[in-house]
């Protein structure tokens, strides 16, 4: 089964990732869970991309970007999704495609269809029809005061990454082409301002798990 859990940023994602990896682990599922973004994992390469994909001093043009995003999706899928997927397992994603179509795309301004025509020709098939998505989403002035918040594991604050300092209309922006995805390709939606326990418990009747 593979699982993915969309949204703009300060929503919640990793948490409940994490969360449902563990619900289902007890229930005796092989799980594995990570992020797209690349910025935990332990692989050297992946780890590297996403440095410089959220590093503060970016002089990377946002095309390029695309392909850096890219190169750490198919890794990731192939090295961690792979495998899992044809023992049976379930397969957790926070962020998907949706993710570099609206920051680069909406965002940055990107060829929508560029976006679209890379994927397509490097992502497999089974990657584009995951058995359960979801977008969580936050109104806009809960998704800034949570951004204000939020630190690293070493408890530096996050606002300064390269997305996340973003001015509030842009942010804004980004969290009506959410919405838009959403509709656009019938992605129900999940709003993430509850308690993290009460989040969980909705996204599980969502899951229907």
């Amino acid at each position: 089964m593979h699982i993915v859990i969309e949204g703009q940023d300060a929503t919640g994602k990793d948490t409940q990732a994490n969360l449902l990896a563990e619900y289902l682990r007890s229930k005796g599922q092989e799980v594995v869970a990570y992020s797209e973004s690349g910025t935990g994992s332990d692989d050297e390469l992946i780890r590297e991309i996403a440095k410089l994909n959220y590093g503060t001093k970016q002089d990377i043009d946002h095309r390029t970007r695309v392909m850096l995003y890219l190169v750490n999706r198919y890794e990731q899928w192939r090295k961690l999704a792979e495998p899992v997927l044809k023992r049976g397992g379930t397969v957790i994603t926070t962020r998907n495609w949706f993710s570099t179509l609206i920051y680069e795309g909406y965002g940055a301004g990107v060829s929508r269809s560029l976006i679209v025509k890379l994927h397509k020709t490097i992502m497999p098939e089974r990657y584009f029809s995951p058995d359960k998505i979801v977008i969580m989403t936050l109104s806009d002035k809960e998704r800034a005061r949570r951004l204000g918040t939020q630190t690293d594991k070493s408890g530096k604050t996050r606002k300064n990454e390269v997305w996340k300092s973003q001015a509030d209309e842009f942010q804004n922006r980004l969290n009506k082409a959410y919405l838009k995805v959403a509709k656009d390709y019938n992605v129900p939606t999940l709003d993430a301002k509850g308690t993290i326990e009460e989040v969980f418990e909705d996204l599980k009747k969502l899951f229907e798990i």
